[in-house]
Order: structure tokens, then C-alpha cells, then sequence
């Protein structure tokens, strides 16, 4: 996005300011030759000259680097040259230059001191980029102080002479020396032992398996598995045994495994991710055990499906008895370890990937022997694993190590732990075991599980393995657990955290020590500083403190270092929080097929401040964030996956979680069960917290606990959550193992699927980069207005329509009522409407003389029974259809002036009849004239108890009109005299009465007849409601004009029958056909799937050359072109605001940024620009008719910037005011009788009330004048003031019905300073609060606007008058009344 003039560029400013600071050699190489040779101050000149020559004018505010340097520098030279320089001449501003100087520079340099007038243009540019905050550093914010780190080494790995030379070559001297030797024990499920596996059976059963890969899978020729493929180990988490034998069989036959989680159905949470990486690791093969096979979902025909994102796989079962006994004199090839890769590690990222970790063999005996020296690890010792032994610290230690060293495993299952959590301490009690590896929720469960038992002791333990004492939060457990089993024999030293990670496998351990007298390191850490990634001990009284504990020294034989996060790894500082790297032979070498991501995670070269590297050797980052304290230990405060970074500072996803878990009451939610993650919005990452809450919580308690969640992440961390969502116990998506799958849930919620029972969201506190209110300019006076136009070249916004020329007949009447009489004369069995049934048939039709005798029939009845005079007014109370229209031109005949009104809706009178009540009563009808269905409507128990009946005028009713005709017609002579009322409720619920003469009447009937080339022989299909505007022009009086056939079709019928209106105009061959918004709703949302039987029935729209819809708002595109494919038309979809005619150029759509359009600015964009909004033209401008397109404010903009204003309208036609019994005169005045304050000031104008603007179009009408095209944005009244700019409704509503799919129509309207957005919601109430953080982000991205009530409702609640549109002021007044029955209403906090 280009800067315009004045704008704050702070990455300018560093680059403008820079050669400030550097001496005349600095500057680049636009400094001129001769400045180099001159003496000092008129080498300044000379560089000035050659600036400004390179100084770019497009950019006036735009210093050049040179210039700002100029300037600096001459200003400290001035101070110098007045005392110590006497010699020296001084030009006008100070600025020393030497004798020699030519004229011409000293002229120039003279410019210079001239203050710069900024071009006219710029006084008629509103910068409207709106460009987000950017965040301003904190001044408060701290910085590291301490020295550049060193590298810190781990002790030498000693290499102890009975170490075997690979694991295969250990497992085979074990196997054969001690046979019955124990090796693994596995438990069931109540705790006793399954089976003991002896390391004689390992080897024996690893020999069998590894024959069977490599020869009896496919054939001699063609085996299915060689050595060096991959193969998936798929085993559950209760049978070590299978896992075991299987992985040895693999490393035995040479082959890599793969172990990966079993899959439980064909959708598990990150099941396809893992099947991605099966196919890219070309694996065919999956192991697995008999009773895990037999558990796999299955088809109908008992086969295993293919999982989703799986590649095609043949499951094989490694049971004993399933496999053939290899020959006795094949054996299993044992090598030294090498660089081969033994084994691949699955990964899960941040977002969601599986990737896969490439571990060699001699990196995997490195390792062992590195754990061994540790650990303290003999032969014979026991080890309780309550670990997951596919991968990590459970792999690492209780299948690998234990083997190298010959000893015994007890391996606890986690269907055991969820039964007994005590189970663990318990075998380690029973089988006097030294090691024990477990996870801070291991230890966690036993205390909550704890009720003094007493058959348990500690005190056998020498090393209690916690896994993930990387996890800041570990340290509680640790310290509450040694708090209650110290008693139990357990020692403080025991406690030995690690910390590990997939790529750099085991990071640091803290060595297991004897005595005490060396106490564990722990830091007492200020939040505020970790935030900008710094050390800062503090207190623990402090609420805003991470506790956290060393995890000891780096590995034997490996170095480590902390680099800075992102960019070049650069060594941190002593007192700086970076990412750990180590250099080790003991860690993984690359991600399986992945290059680019291998290179930046396993290739790093640590470089130091000076610039030189650290190291010749590569490093491996480990994900994991911390520092090396006193004595090398390591501190982990974080790891890269939880990083979320939210304006510049840096928070740890885990310590928010441990936030949110302290807060009252605890047992409100699970404490497994809490997802922290982070969404982009607004170019900034915002926190997202979901959590499960219990069963038995009631919303109060809830939402209670979300905002002390709210108040504690904010007092404790300094940051605002974005989102706060409960969902339902056990809703959650789960890893395999039963954990939480945060990727999977953040794209839940990202998908709208989440399902939570409460939302809180909070954009207001954490939205802080929203662009600045829009200040108001000075208005400019209209005289600059002219001369910027004139100097510009630029066109007035101006268009006219064509010259109504005086050509037919009728044409030379001045009252419509002659021409009826006329045409009933000439031609009076001529067919001048036609009504159609909901069957499609012709119910009934009248003919000119028709018309014309129940005109006077009814101008009888007035005159007769209802006793008016000239001029009464009358209100028209019928269904559409052929009385109404009788009627219409009855009271022309009486010389009364009608107002049609639309008539009460039968099922819903107590809303609809007040409406009519209110017009009869403005309007000041003296009478009503309805039919006798209506007549019995309006006295029924209902209606009197809505209004009441005393206070009616007297009601007509015409079903039964008298024989005889009235005696003398009524003869108009007064053309400007009103012809009748036009009344209709605006969109925001304003109840407005048109007064229309008789010359507007005629002058509307003539330019509608040319624009549309009406003629007797056309027949023309109109689909409107007959009460207001054009759809009553249409329906009543073109016909009469015109002398064409209408064909009457009533938009209710269309409930019934939606394909009515199409049929009919199939079948009738018409040609024109008029319709409104909502009809072409009906018909898209009734018909959409059943095109193909329609065109059974023989629906062709082939001869439809025009359908016109008739709207007074801003054209639908997406709805017309939905219509256009539903009707794959060969006719073109034209808008009424100009009449559409069909000599014209098709209609032409731009689109126009949508940024510009809230400044009242048009810029045109291309398609697809982000931000665009496409605009489709609203047709020809009708014959007489000129539009001019106003603003108080007219300013001159950038080159394809045209302006958004007001339009105005100058025609014959034009209404002569609002009607009004109480002489509101101001506002008439200002509506029909506007003038322009520069140029034409004596044309009266009337103003419409919309916003749009002309575009003049490369396009030719037919007179062969270019085509101005009228692009329509919307209602002024329905425009929003937020912020300072102008949002038109219909744009937010776009934006939000897009986000989901669940979303059928949304309304928006403000509310104080708040917007209000109303959703209507089709699908299970369930979803109803995925909705809440969909619509505030869409809101928030495309329209800068924060949203401060969301309103979920069932469909239906949203009201919508006759014309399709949205009541969006009658919606406020039911949310402020609380009358809208919402599913839920959320408030933005």
C-alpha cells in the first residue's frame, strides 16, 4: 500500500535520519563530483544543487536523505562561521559558501529559504489510506544488560570398555549370556503382571520377526520390505511386549521403523497429518499385535479401511504363531552403529503437520551411552515406566537404554493409571525399583489419589525422572509431591528433571546425586521482563512471577547455547531468554524429506556479536526457550510451540493455561482439558482460550469464572484475551493418548465448529491497533471548488437523460383521466390488464372501456353515498389487482386524491393494521374504500382490540357498486394540482408522503413509455406490490398511458407457487418484465434445484430481452447473478433507480475500495483487489431527467478517484414535497427545493437521499452520446456514522453472512457508540456462539470496526418490508425493548 503525503513511516524515518550522524565521506553517490574538490561549505552547496535536482516532486513531504542531511549539517556550520570564519560570504539563510560559487547555486540555495507551496491538487487530497497502528515500543520496556553468553559444555562422554558397539550387538550378548534374565513386565489392568519378557525370548523373538520382514513379505523376487525402507509400528499403548519385539525385529532386519499412535476411527484428530506422513516416508508396511489388529475399525466385508490421508498399507501381525521359523542358518546381519537411520520419530507442530525425525544409529547409541553416564544405569536395575514408550523419554529410557545396559522395565499402562493413580508408586515399592520416569500429572493424580496408604515407600528411588521438567509448571508438582511423600521415603535429591525434544532428543538432565548438601537451582522470574525476553529475578510475594527450576546441565559430550528466537541465531545475552541449541552426535539429523525446514532446525551456526561463528560444527534448535544459569544449569521458560507473540511482547501458552487453572473455584473446569492458542486478526496475534467445563456448572458460575480468567491473565501477564470460550465436557478433540489436540481445536474454532455453551470476547481492551478516528476536514468554500475543477479539467458530476419530444396522441393531454376517456373512445375492447391467478391462469382482465365504466361507477359511489367533495382524500385499501385500480382512477374521475394503502395482513393484523391506521390518519382521508373481504377484516374482534373502530373515517366498500354512472365526470384544469399521495415506510421506519401532481404524473408516464418503448401491441409482465413508487406507476398508471397490455401478477401468489412469475412469462412469449427484490428471492431460494423440471414443463426464457428490478437501494449483485444462473436468461438483469431502457448499453459493474467509500471517496480498484466492492450500475438516466451529484464538500482527488456525494434530481416528474398536515416546511424545502451554492444556482433540484456517483463509460446509448453510468451506493438515512467514517449497513452484513455458512441473513444497526449485529441462525442452537468470534473477526478485518453486541436469533426475526428490505430501525426498537426472543446475545467486553 503507497503512503500518501504525510504519513508516519517509522522505517523512513530511520533511513531519512541516518546520514545525519555520518561525516561528507558517508553520503552516497549522488553527491556531485565537484563537492569532493570544493572547500567545506560549498561542498554543501554543491550537494544541495545535486539534491534537489534528485529530489522526486511526486513526493513534496518526502525529504531526500540527502536533503535532511544538508539541512543538519548547515545548521552546526552557520554557529561555526559567524566567529571563527570571517572570510566567508553568507547567503540568505546562514548558509556559508565561498566566493567561487557560481550565481546559479547561490539561486538555487535562495530557493531554498522560500517557504514550498504544496501544489493545488494536495489542497483537495483527504489522505484516506487507513493505515493500523503501528505499536509504539513501551519506553518502560526492559532490555538485557548482561554480557554475550558462552557456549556451556557438557562433561566428556567416557567411553567405558564394556559399552557394545551398536544396541542390535547389546541385545544379542544379553539374549545369549543372560537368556532368562527380565527385561520388560507389563501390567494389566488391575495392576498384576501380564508377562515378563526375558531378554533371551527378545532376541529369539526379534531374530523370528526380522527373518519374516525381510522374506516373507511379498516374494524371493520381489520382496515387499528391503533393508532401509520404513514401516509403520502401530501398537497400543497396554502392550509394551508386541512394541518391543517388533521395534528390535526392525532394527535386526535393518529396516526403519515408523511408530505411530493406533487409529481409533476413520476421523481422528490429526489422523490425516500422520497418514501424510506415512505416504512421504513410502511406508507399505504396518505391524501391529493381534488384539490391536482385531480392535482396528473394520468394513462390511471385515477389511481395514483406509484411513483418511492414508497411503495403501498391508497390516501384519508379529504374534509368534502368525510367523515362519527362519532356517538355522540364517542369521540377522549385526553391524557397528553408523550413519543409517535407525528409527523415525513423529512430531506433531503448532499447526497441526506430523513431521517426521530422522534418528541414526550411532546418534541413538550416543545417546544411550550419554543417558547411561547420567542416570548412573547398571546392569540388573529396575525401572517403573509410567512414560508413552513409542516416543521421547519413555522410548529413550524404558526400550532402548534399559536393553544397552540389560535391565528391567515395569511398564505401567495408562488405562492402569486412570484406574489407580497410585499404581506406579506402588510397583515401585513392590519391585524396589531405583528408577522410576514419569510426567508432572503423574505425580499430580497420586496426590490427589493420596490417602495415607500403607503399603507404599519411596525410599528404594535414587532418580524420580520427570519428563516434562521442561514445562515451567512441573516445579508445583514436583515441590507438592516431595511435600507428602517425603514421609514416604522420598528424598528432595531424587527429584531429577529433564528436558527433551523430538529433534535434539535429550536436552539437559539433573544428574542424580547422593547427598542433599547441593540444593536444586530455582528462579523466582519477574512476568513483566519474560515478556520482552529477559531475566529479572523477583519475589515470590508477587503475583506476576514464574517459578521456575533447573533442569540441570547439558548432556555428556554435547555443547548448548541460546540464540536469539527469530532471524539470524545470534548468542543471547546472559540475562536474555533465547532458544536452546545443542551440538551433540546424540540428536536427530533432519526431518524426513523436508530440506528446507531440516536446514533451518538441524544446520544452525550460532553467530557471535562480533560477527565470527561459534562453532564449525552445526547445532540443532531444540524448540525449547530459557537461558543457562549460574554453574551451567539450564532453565527452561518455555517452549516455541506455545510462543505467542501480541504486540512485540512474548507470552508462553502454558503459563496462561497455569493461570486460568489457579483461578476460584478450581474444580470449575478439567485441569487436562484447556487450550491456549493464538488467531491472527488485524495483523497481530490475539489469545484464544477454550476450555471444558464440568457437567454440573450453571452460566452464572460460569461466566463468574471466565472473567476472574479475564482479570488474572490481564493483572498477572499484562495482556488481554481476545476470546474465552467453555465448551462442554469431553467435546474437546483428543490426541490418541487422550491429551487435548490443540491444532485440531484452534481449527475448530477457526472453522466455527467448536460448539461452546459460553463465549466471552473481549476485542475492545485487546484491539489496540485499530487506525485513528477520522477527523473531520475544514469545509472548503465552493468557489475553491470551482477553480480546482477548472484547473483540474475535470467534469462537473452531472448527466442528463434524453429530450421528451411531444410525438403520440395522447400526448396531448395533460390529466390522465382524458386519456382513459380517450382510449375507451378509440379503442375500447383494447386489453389493458390482465391478473393472474396462483394457478397461472387469467382470473380476470379489463378492457379500456371496462376501466373506464367502473371508474365512474365508483366515481358515483363517492359522490353519492360517501358525500365528498373536490380534493377529499381517499385511501385505497385493496389486495393488488384490477379494484385497485378501478378505484384509482374512480377518484380521478370524483376529482379526489387516492392513496393506496397496502391492506392488513389477515394472519397478522395486531402488527399490520396500525401501519394502515397511521396512514388514514396522516394522509387525512376523509374516507376508505376497500372491498367487502377487507370491510369484515377491519370490524373483526382482532382488529378492534389493535385500533379502534370509532375512530375510522366511513369505509367504502365497492364490491357492490351502483348501476348507474355519476352525472358529470370531474374536469381538471389545474395541471400542478395534486394528482395523489405517495406514501410508503422507509427502511428506518419513517412514514413519508410524496405529493404527486398532474404534471409529474404525466411527465413520469412519458419518460417511462420512451425509456422503455411502451407502445398498444406490447405486453408487459409486472410482478410488484402496487402501493408506493415505481411498482405503483407500473400497476396503475403506464398502462392507461401507454395503451400496453399489462400482465398483473401478485408477489403473494409467489408464496404458493414460486415458479408463477417465470411460467408466466414463458408462457405469454412477454418480452419486458418488472419485478422487485424479493420476488427474485422467492424464486431463487423456491426453484434453485429445480431448473430441469421447469424446463420439462416447458419454461424458456429465451424472447425476455429485459427484467427490470425495481428497488430504491443499492444493486444485489450476488442475488441477480444467482437469479441470471437460475434462469440462464439470454436477458440482461437492469435496476430501476434510472429505469433501465432497451436502447441503452448493458449495465457495467466497477468495484471501488471499500476503505475509500467510509471517507466518501471512490477509488476505483481492480477485481479481486483486497477490499474491493463490486458496484453494479443502477441503469440509464431516464429522458428528462438530470442528475447532479452534490456534497457541501467537493474536493478534487487522485487520479481514479471520482467522488461519492448525494444525488439530486432535476425533472419534470419530480414529487412537489412531503405531504404533511403539519407544516413541516423546512424539511420540504430542503428535500424538493434545493439549489446548488456554485454554478447553475437558479435549477431546482430535488435531493434523493442516496449516495453514489456518475462514471462517464467508454459505452455509446443511442443517440450515440457517451454513456454516464449511475453507480448507486446507498440510503444516506440507512448510513452509519462509527469512528468518524460512513459504513453503509449492507457492506458489515455482506461480511458477516459469508463467515458461516449457518448465517441466513444479518442485520446491523448502531447502538449508542456501539455496533449491534443481528444473525439469523439455521442449523442447531448449538451453534449459535461459534457464530460470536466468526462475525466479530470478519468484522474487525474487513471493516476495522469492533462489534459490540452480537444477537443470535432464530429465522424470521429480521423484518423485512414489502420491497425486500431490511427494517434495520423496527429490529433496533425490538432489541431495545427486548422483543426479539434471541437464541443469545453477546456482549463484547
Amino acid at each position: 500500500e503507497e503512503a500518501g503525503p504525510g504519513d508516519d513511516m517509522p522505517g523512513m524515518e530511520h533511513w531519512m535520519t541516518r546520514p545525519a550522524h555520518l561525516g561528507p565521506a558517508h553520503l552516497g553517490s549522488t553527491s556531485s563530483s565537484s563537492s569532493s574538490t570544493q572547500s567545506g561549505g560549498s561542498g554543501n552547496a554543491g550537494r544541495l544543487a545535486d539534491s534537489l535536482a534528485h529530489t522526486h516532486l511526486s513526493h513534496p513531504h518526502l525529504a531526500h536523505p540527502h536533503l535532511t542531511h544538508t539541512h543538519t549539517h548547515l545548521t552546526q556550520s552557520h554557529h561555526v562561521s559567524k566567529y571563527g570564519n570571517a572570510e566567508r560570504m553568507e547567503t540568505g539563510d546562514g548558509v556559508p559558501v565561498s566566493s567561487r560559487v557560481s550565481a546559479k547555486i547561490q539561486q538555487l540555495v535562495n530557493t531554498l529559504k522560500m517557504p514550498r507551496r504544496p501544489p493545488l491538487r494536495e489542497f483537495f487530497v483527504d489522505d484516506f489510506e487507513e493505515l493500523l497502528e503501528v505499536q509504539q515500543p513501551d519506553p518502560k520496556q526492559r532490555r538485557p544488560e548482561g554480557a554475550e553468553m558462552l557456549a556451556v559444555r557438557g562433561e566428556d562422554l567416557g567411553v567405558v570398555t564394556n559399552w557394545p558397539p551398536s544396541l542390535e550387538a547389546a541385545l544379542q550378548r544379553w539374549g545369549t549370556i543372560s537368556p532368562k534374565a527380565p527385561c520388560l513386565t507389563s501390567l494389566d489392568t488391575t495392576g498384576k503382571p501380564l508377562y515378563v519378557l526375558t531378554y533371551g525370548k527378545l532376541w529369539s523373538r526379534s531374530v523370528k520377526l526380522a527373518f519374516n520382514i525381510l522374506h516373507k513379505l511379498g516374494s524371493k523376487q520381489e520382496p515387499m520390505v528391503r533393508p532401509g525402507d520404513r514401516v509403520a509400528l502401530v501398537f497400543p499403548n497396554n502392550d509394551p511386549v508386541a512394541f518391543m519385539v517388533a521395534f528390535y525385529g526392525c532394527l535386526l532386519a535393518e529396516v526403519v521403523p515408523v511408530p505411530i499412535e493406533v487409529p481409533l476411527t476413520r476421523k481422528d484428530a490429526g489422523s490425516q497429518q500422520i497418514g501424510f506422513l506415512l505416504g512421504s516416508c513410502g511406508v507399505t508396511v504396518a505391524l501391529t499385535s493381534d488384539a490391536c489388529h482385531k480392535g482396528l475399525p473394520k468394513s462390511a466385508t471385515g477389511e481395514i479401511p483406509q484411513f483418511r490421508g492414508w497411503p495403501k498399507l498391508l497390516w501384519f501381525v508379529t504374534e509368534s504363531k502368525h510367523l515362519s521359523k527362519p532356517p538355522r542358518d540364517w542369521f540377522p546381519h549385526i553391524k557397528d552403529a553408523n550413519s543409517d537411520t535407525a528409527y523415525i520419530e513423529y512430531k506433531t507442530c503448532k499447526d497441526g503437520s506430523v513431521l517426521g525425525v530422522t534418528v541414526m544409529r550411532i546418534a541413538l547409541l550416543t545417546h544411550c551411552q550419554a543417558l547411561t553416564q547420567s542416570c548412573g544405569y547398571t546392569e540388573g536395575t529396575t525401572i517403573v515406566n509410567v512414560l508413552d514408550f513409542k516416543k521421547d523419554v519413555g522410548l529413550w529410557h524404558g526400550i532402548l537404554t534399559s536393553v544397552m545396559n540389560m535391565m528391567h522395565v515395569i511398564s505401567v499402562p495408562y488405562s492402569l493409571m486412570k484406574v489407580n493413580p497410585l499404581s506406579w508408586i506402588q510397583k515401585v515399592y513392590h519391585f524396589k525399583a531405583k528408577v522410576a520416569c514419569v510426567k508432572s500429572r503423574d505425580m499430580h493424580w497420586a496426590l490427589v489419589a493420596h490417602r495415607e496408604q500403607k503399603d507404599i515407600s519411596l525410599s528404594s528411588l535414587r532418580m524420580l525422572l520427570v519428563a516434562d521438567g521442561s514445562n515451567p509448571w512441573s516445579i508445583s508438582s514436583c515441590d507438592a509431591f516431595l511435600n507428602v511423600f517425603q514421609s514416604k521415603g522420598l528424598r528432595s535429591e531424587v527429584i531429577c528433571p529433564c528436558a527433551s525434544s523430538p529433534e535434539a532428543l535429550t536436552v539437559a538432565i539433573r544428574r542424580p546425586v547422593e547427598d542433599s548438601s547441593q540444593p536444586p537451582g530455582r528462579g523466582v522470574l519477574s512476568m513483566q521482563g519474560l515478556s520482552y525476553s529477559v531475566v529479572r529475578v523477583d519475589t515470590e510475594e508477587r503475583l506476576s512471577v514464574l517459578t521456575v527450576q533447573d533442569v540441570g546441565t547439558v548432556m555428556p559430550g554435547g555443547r548448548g547455547v541460546c540464540v536469539w528466537v527469530y532471524g539470524v541465531p545470534l548468542l543471547c545475552k546472559t540475562d536474555e531468554i533465547g532458544e536452546l541449541c545443542v551440538c551433540s552426535v546424540a540428536t536427530g539429523t533432519s526431518y524426513y524429506g523436508l530440506t528446507g525446514m531440516t536446514k533451518n532446525t538441524f544446520e544452525v551456526f550460532p553467530v557471535a556479536s562480533g560477527g565470527g561463528l561459534v562453532s564449525e560444527y552445526a547445532f540443532v534448535r531444540t524448540g525449547l526457550l530459557g537461558f543457562v544459569g549460574p554453574g551451567g544449569l539450564v532453565f527452561i521458560s518455555g517452549k516455541m510451540d506455545g510462543l505467542i507473540v501480541v504486540s512485540g511482547r512474548r507470552h508462553n501458552a502454558d503459563d496462561i493455561i497455569a493461570t486460568a487453572l489457579a483461578v476460584e473455584p478450581m474444580k470449575f473446569i478439567y485441569r487436562g482439558r484447556i487450550a491456549v492458542f493464538s488467531v491472527t486478526v488485524l495483523h497481530d496475534e490475539r489469545i484464544v482460550v477454550v476450555a471444558e467445563q464440568r457437567p454440573d456448572s450453571t452460566e452464572e458460575d460460569s461466566f463468574q469464572w471466565m472473567s476472574r480468567v479475564l482479570q488474572a491473565i490481564d493483572s498477572i501477564h499484562g495482556v488481554g484475551v481476545f476470546c474465552l470460550g467453555l465448551v462442554p465436557a469431553n467435546t474437546l478433540p483428543k490426541t490418541p493418548l487422550g491429551g487435548l489436540h490443540l491444532s485440531e481445536t484452534k481449527q475448530l474454532y477457526l472453522e466455527g465448529g467448536l460448539h461452546p455453551c459460553n463465549v466471552l470476547m473481549c476485542p475492545h481492551t485487546c484491539v489496540t491497533n485499530l487506525p485513528k478516528p477520522r477527523q473531520k476536514q475544514p469545509e472548503i468554500g465552493p468557489a475553491s471548488v470551482m477553480v480546482g475543477n477548472l484547473v483540474s479539467g475535470k467534469r462537473i458530476a452531472m448527466a442528463s437523460g434524453r429530450d421528451l419530444g411531444q410525438t403520440d396522441d395522447n400526448d396531448q393531454f395533460l390529466f390522465l383521466s382524458e386519456v382513459l376517456q380517450w382510449r375507451s373512445q378509440t379503442t375500447p375492447e383494447h386489453i389493458l390488464y390482465t391478473l393472474l391467478s396462483s394457478r397461472g391462469a387469467v382470473s380476470s382482465s379489463l378492457t379500456c372501456l371496462q376501466l373506464h365504466k367502473r371508474a365512474e361507477r365508483v366515481a358515483a359511489l363517492l359522490l353519492e353515498r360517501g358525500g365528498l367533495q373536490e380534493g377529499d382524500h381517499i385511501a385505497l385499501v385493496y389486495p393488488p389487482g384490477i379494484d385497485l385500480i378501478a378505484a384509482f382512477y374512480g377518484c380521478l374521475y370524483a376529482g379526489c386524491v387516492p392513496i393506496t394503502v397496502r391492506p392488513p395482513h389477515p394472519q397478522n393484523i395486531s402488527t399490520t393494521l396500525p401501519t394502515v391506521k397511521m396512514i388514514v390518519e396522516v394522509s387525512r382521508s376523509a374516507c376508505v374504500m376497500t372491498t367487502a373481504v377487507i370491510c369484515k377484516l377491519l370490524r373483526s374482534k382482532e382488529a378492534v382490540a389493535t385500533v379502534d373502530i370509532r375512530n375510522w373515517p366511513p369505509v367504502l366498500d365497492t364490491d357492490d357498486l351502483p348501476k348507474k354512472k355519476s352525472p358529470a365526470l370531474y374536469k381538471p384544469c389545474n395541471p400542478d394540482a395534486l394528482a395523489y399521495l405517495d406514501f410508503s415506510v422507509s427502511t428506518t421506519g419513517m412514514l413519508a408522503g410524496v405529493q404527486i401532481s398532474h404534471n409529474a404524473v404525466g411527465a413520469f408516464c412519458r419518460s417511462v413509455k420512451l425509456q422503455c418503448e411502451l407502445y398498444p401491441s406490447r405486453e408487459v409482465a409486472i410482478c410488484l406490490d402496487p402501493y408506493c413508487g415505481l411498482g405503483f406507476v407500473l400497476w396503475c398508471l403506464c398502462s392507461v398511458y401507454s395503451g400496453h397490455q399489462s400482465i398483473l401478477i401478485p408477489p403473494v401468489e409467489l408464496e404458493s407457487n414460486p415458479a408463477l412469475w417465470l411460467l408466466a412469462v414463458s408462457q405469454l412469449r412477454v418480452r419486458d418484465t418488472f419485478c422487485s427484490y424479493s420476488v427474485m428471492e422467492l424464486c431463487t431460494k423456491g426453484l434453485g434445484l429445480q431448473t430441469e423440471a421447469l424446463k420439462a414443463r416447458g419454461l424458456d426464457l429465451s424472447r425476455v430481452r429485459a427484467c427490470v428490478v425495481v428497488a430504491e437501494e443499492r444493486p444485489r449483485m450476488s442475488l441477480t447473478h444467482s437469479f441470471s444462473k437460475l434462469t440462464a436468461f439470454g436477458c440482461r438483469v437492469n435496476l430501476a433507480i434510472c429505469l433501465q431502457g432497451t436502447s441503452g448499453p448493458d449495465p457495467t459493474t466497477v468495484y471501488v475500495d471499500m476503505r475509500a467509500l467510509r471517507h466518501d471517496r471512490v477509488r476505483l480498484v481492480e477485481r479481486g483487489s483486497p477490499h474491493s466492492l463490486p458496484l453494479m450500475e443502477s441503469g440509464k438516466v431516464g429522458p428528462v431527467l438530470c442528475f447532479n451529484i452534490c456534497n457541501s464538500v467537493l474536493r478534487l482527488s487522485k487520479t481514479q478517484l471520482l467522488e461519492l456525494l448525494t444525488i439530486w434530481v432535476h425533472s419534470a416528474h419530480n414529487g412537489s414535497g412531503y405531504y404533511s398536515g403539519y407544516g413541516e416546511e423546512v424539511l420540504q424545502s430542503d428535500h424538493f427545493i434545493s439549489r446548488l451554492s456554485f454554478g447553475d444556482t437558479s435549477t431546482v433540484w430535488a435531493r434523493t437521499g442516496y449516495l453514489g456517483f456518475l462514471r462517464r463509460t467508454e459505452l455509446t446509448d443511442a443517440s450515440g452520446e457517451r454513456h454516464d453510468a449511475l453507480y448507486v451506493v446507498g440510503a444516506l438515512e440507512e448510513a452509519m456514522e462509527l469512528r468518524g467514517m460512513r459504513y453503509h449497513p449492507i457492506d458489515i452484513e455482506t461480511s458477516v453472512i459469508r463467515t458461516h455458512q449457518s448465517i441466513m441473513e444479518c442485520a446491523v444497526f448502531p447502538w449508542t457508540n456501539l455496533l449491534v449485529v443481528v444473525v439469523e441462525l439455521e442449523g442447531s442452537e448449538q451453534e449459535a456462539l461459534d457464530l460470536v468470534p466468526m462475525v466479530t473477526k470478519a468484522v474487525l478485518e474487513e471493516h476495522y470496526l469492533i462489534v459490540g453486541v452480537v444477537v443470535v436469533t432464530d429465522i424470521g426475526v429480521i423484518p423485512i418490508n414489502s420491497r425486500g428490505e431490511k427494517q434495520r430501525m423496527h429490529l433496533r426498537d425490538g432489541f431495545l425493548q427486548d422483543q426479539l426472543d434471541p437464541i443469545y446475545v453477546a456482549y463484547n467486553m
